[in-house]
């Protein structure tokens, strides 16, 4: 962004779901000024012991009016892994337009619902997100909140993500890409705008809960051990859908000390550090974060050493 947008130390960036600050510290790094916007108290003050500054607040065109006032406006704000997850899409959209400057720049990164059909991501679909979301609809939610996408692009990250690109409806200057006509017609293209394109997902996911639970009851009568990995939405979404218990499986790992010696909700598994896996030796271990699938085969690749097999559920069944 600092070297397509020509940021400096001139430039103000602010981002929208700041998190613990981890990707403002580096454009602070870079002596542009920044602020946060960060409603959670732990994570806004783990910011704050970076030296970054924060507002405990959730983003809408109330605090926008408000920051512009102060005379607190944006060359870029960013806001990554939230569009989803906001309750009042429009107001906290509407509060782009007003807090950015003329020729300012909003960047937003969400899970795209195409990969997500397309692709049986059904435990994606859980209590933290509001929408699923494709381009048809975010061009039209942006152009009803002041706001026209000029760029995209197409991303791993979750699954498959978007990054769209947006500026001011009423002042923005940048020419609209290529990229963006050409993912709209390839979602058109595709059905997204049809009930016809979601009609057998259903389908789909119970096929998914049906082999992953077949896999698991021939584990269990071939007197195999089981084990996960990730204690995150993902699994909980799998687990809780598909009826699945310790019996099933035995314990999930997590590297995260908060999570370990506690359960995960619904199921009642327990989560545990990763230690146990070398002296515990299952005989396949179901990775629960599919997305982090290479990274996770890659960190676990010992469990191999005897005889061990990795599992995913998501898109399908998969043994290696």
């Amino acid at each position: 962004m600092i070297a397509r947008f020509g940021l400096n130390e001139n430039s103000h960036v602010i981002e929208i779901a700041a998190n613990d600050g981890y990707l403002l510290q580096y454009v602070m790094a870079h002596r542009i000024p920044c602020l946060g916007i960060e409603p959670t108290a732990a994570t806004a003050q783990a910011a704050r012991a970076k030296g970054i500054g924060i507002i405990e607040d959730f983003f809408g065109v109330r605090l926008a009016r408000q920051l512009a006032a102060e005379g607190k406006t944006a060359d870029l704000i960013a806001a990554n892994n939230v569009l989803a997850h906001v309750p009042d899409i429009n107001d906290f959209l509407s509060g782009f337009a007003v807090l950015l400057n003329h020729d300012g720049i909003a960047t937003f990164e969400f899970p795209h619902l195409m990969r997500l059909i397309q692709e049986n991501q059904f435990d994606t679909i859980y209590h933290e997100h509001f929408s699923y979301l494709s381009l048809i609809a975010v061009l039209a939610i942006f152009e009803r909140n002041g706001l026209t996408a000029f760029d995209v692009e197409a991303l791993p990250t979750h699954g498959g993500s978007l990054r769209v690109f947006a500026q001011r409806r009423d002042t923005g200057s940048r020419p609209i890409s290529a990229k963006v006509g050409e993912l709209l017609a390839a979602e058109h293209n595709a059905g997204l705008s049809t009930d016809a394109y979601y009609r057998d997902f259903q389908t789909r996911v119970n096929r998914i809960k049906n082999d992953f639970v077949t896999f698991l009851l021939d584990a269990a009568s071939q007197g195999k051990k089981v084990a996960a990995y990730g204690a995150a939405a993902k699994g909980n979404t799998l687990l809780n859908y598909a009826g699945v218990r310790p019996d099933l499986i035995a314990y999930v790992v997590d590297r995260n000390p908060a999570k370990q010696n506690k359960y995960l909700p619904g199921s009642r598994i327990p989560i545990v550090a990763e230690d146990l896996l070398q002296t515990d030796r299952p005989d396949y271990v179901v990775v629960f974060p599919w997305n982090l699938r290479k990274e996770i085969m890659q960190q676990l690749g010992y469990i191999r050493n005897w005889g061990g097999q990795f599992v995913t559920a998501i898109p399908y069944l998969e043994i290696s």
